[in-house]
């Protein structure tokens, strides 16, 4: 059996992960997003994510839960095992991952094709500020590593600068996963 590929949305904070992550799913019935599991405390919301104590994480790990596990911006975050029966239903999988975790998703899932994100700056800046989940210190932080670099070794990534209206990102990023849509 073929499993469709694992399409890993990467970039810094308030690049627009979710919104491109939301507009592709909704793009095209092949396209299905896996939540994530993560240790974000009551009260932070953002992306659409399943919450659990440190604590249950921790014994999920040790269930074997995850496809995937990792720790990152003070919170562990998780991909459930039931990526693999979606890799069975779809044309392609959609999750957000950690730069960090790339190449551990690379070896586990075997085909990853890595959306990289980016923005300007500016346009960061104001987007961080507008959604009001990390303190001013947080946020500036997280500007810093907007620039960090992918990891070497990855076989598929697409760079795609989401600046401008989602529309053109979206097709942008389908332009390039599905060449026969140019």
């Amino acid at each position: 059996m073929i499993l469709a590929p694992v399409v890993a949305v990467v970039g810094p904070s308030g690049v627009g992960k979710d919104s491109v992550m939301e507009a592709l799913a909704a793009s095209s019935p092949g396209i299905h997003r896996v939540r994530r599991v993560i240790t974000r405390p009551e009260g932070e919301e953002g992306e659409d994510f399943d919450r659990v104590s440190a604590e249950r994480f921790q014994q999920l790990v040790a269930e074997g839960a995850f496809a995937l596990h990792w720790f990152a911006h003070d919170l562990f975050y998780g991909v459930p095992k039931r990526i693999e029966d979606l890799r069975q239903q779809a044309d392609a999988v959609l999750v957000n991952l950690s730069r960090s975790v790339l190449m551990p998703a690379q070896e586990e899932f075997g085909d990853l094709i890595v959306i990289s994100l980016t923005a300007d700056p500016d346009i960061l800046a104001r987007r961080l500020s507008a959604r009001a989940r990390e303190n001013a210190t947080e946020q500036a932080r997280r500007l810093a590593r907007a620039k960090a670099p992918l990891p070497d070794g990855l076989t598929r990534v697409i760079e795609i600068d989401n600046s401008g209206p989602l529309d053109a990102t979206i097709n942008a990023i389908l332009t390039q996963l599905q060449p026969e849509r140019a």
